[in-house]
């Protein structure tokens, strides 16, 4: 079986394809292209690598396509895509305009192009359904709520792909089963005693942070909206729900310059007024610039903060898990996350942090209580892995 997941942004289509032939898991092939004017060209294009490289004779060799879509009104889980699917995505284009309208569009082409093909849609929102209603739900009249006014959470392909591979590496096979299935069955099946509590710390241009335990999302930093949780690249994070209307008026913003200017001037590029990738900041800052230092040490609180709040309703944790981008490569952000947190349980080893750049490994102190670790993420891998359990399932 073999199963191509696209990754479309909006002038960019990425791709992985995998196999699931006897009894095997691999990646054949992989590849992209950026500054995308013309989908329908680079979908051909994709075609043809695939072809030439001799992992397809044509589409028809392919058992689906995967998609990491991000939000839709009243869908989430791992979907097969059909036009209700995407007029739900369409009703929750203003949660994500970055995302969704060119994932609709792209969609659409590949189901022109392939109409044999089963599309499948693994949702970002997907890992975070069966959190605590009362971690969820905003204190918003209920037309808000039915309107789609909640926490929904995102980052769910990474935090999954965490809950998994943690609980694998710290031995713990049946908490590993059950966030494997988590589709399938809903988190239902059995797990032994004692719990696993894992802190998942997805840290890269987009940032979120899960409290997983037992393998399943039990809250996370990011709410209605991509925009809210830690800032992040462009995204200014959290803030106070009368600060759009207050400088709407004050500044005599439109709500479009208003969203505009949230979307694309707020988060690292805001703080800093340098860029909106850290490793600029970081050089920044190491050349006396006060307001990228600002912009790394607001980033650090941010996930601070939610550390905390994750310790506390986990009553404390058994791992803390970095991973993306920042997480897995920039040791300067981890040891600043990590520091002072002795009391609570977390002791990082400096040597083995300043070592570890993308790969597995426990970068605590011996003593820690809490295995502090990196786990590169594999997000496409997860949406594969879904889709070829939705078409076995089904």
């Amino acid at each position: 079986m073999k199963i191509l997941v696209a990754n479309i942004g909006s002038t960019s289509l990425k791709w992985r394809l995998f196999d699931f032939s006897n009894g095997q898991e691999r990646m054949l092939h992989k590849g992209g292209f950026e500054r995308v004017t013309d989908y329908s060209k680079v979908i051909e294009d994709c075609l043809g690598q695939l072809q030439d490289a001799g992992h397809i004779a044509s589409e028809k060799d392919l058992a689906a396509v995967g998609f990491k879509t991000i939000a839709a009104r009243g869908v989430t889980g791992c979907v097969r895509i059909d036009d209700s699917v995407l007029k739900a995505m369409e009703a929750f284009n203003g949660i994500a305009p970055a995302h969704n309208p060119p994932y609709i569009t792209g969609i659409r082409l590949f189901s022109r192009r392939m109409p044999s093909v089963p599309l499948v849609a693994l949702f970002e929102t997907a890992f975070h359904q069966y959190a605590p209603e009362a971690e969820m739900r905003y204190a918003v009249p209920d037309a808000w709520l039915e309107a789609g006014v909640r926490r929904w959470g995102y980052h769910g392909a990474s935090h999954k792909f965490i809950a998994e591979r943690s609980a694998q590496l710290l031995g713990r096979e049946d908490v590993a089963l059950r966030a494997q299935n988590l589709y399938v069955n809903g988190g239902s099946s059995p797990i032994k005693k004692p719990s696993l509590r894992v802190i998942s710390c997805h840290l890269g241009g987009s940032s979120s942070l899960a409290a997983i335990l037992d393998g399943l999302s039990v809250g996370t930093s990011m709410g209605l909206s991509p925009q809210s949780g830690l800032p992040q690249n462009n995204r200014v994070g959290d803030i106070d729900g009368f600060a759009v209307p207050f400088v709407m008026r004050t500044l005599g913003l439109s709500l479009d310059e208003a969203e505009r200017q949230l979307c694309k001037e707020g988060g690292f590029k805001g703080l800093s007024g340098v860029s909106n990738d850290i490793r600029d900041i970081h050089n920044a800052a190491g050349k006396g610039d006060a307001k990228a230092r600002l912009a790394l040490e607001i980033y650090v609180a941010n996930a601070r903060h939610w550390i905390g709040a994750f310790l506390a309703q986990l009553n404390g944790a058994d791992a803390l898990v970095f991973t993306a981008g920042i997480g897995e490569n920039d040791a300067t952000i981890r040891a600043a996350i990590c520091a002072n947190l002795d009391q609570l349980g977390i002791t990082l080893d400096e040597s083995k942090n300043i070592q570890t750049r993308a790969q597995e490994s426990v970068i605590s102190a011996a003593g820690s209580r809490v295995k502090v670790m990196v786990i590169p993420t594999n997000e496409e891998l997860v949406v594969a892995r879904e889709a070829r359990r939705l078409l076995e399932n089904k």
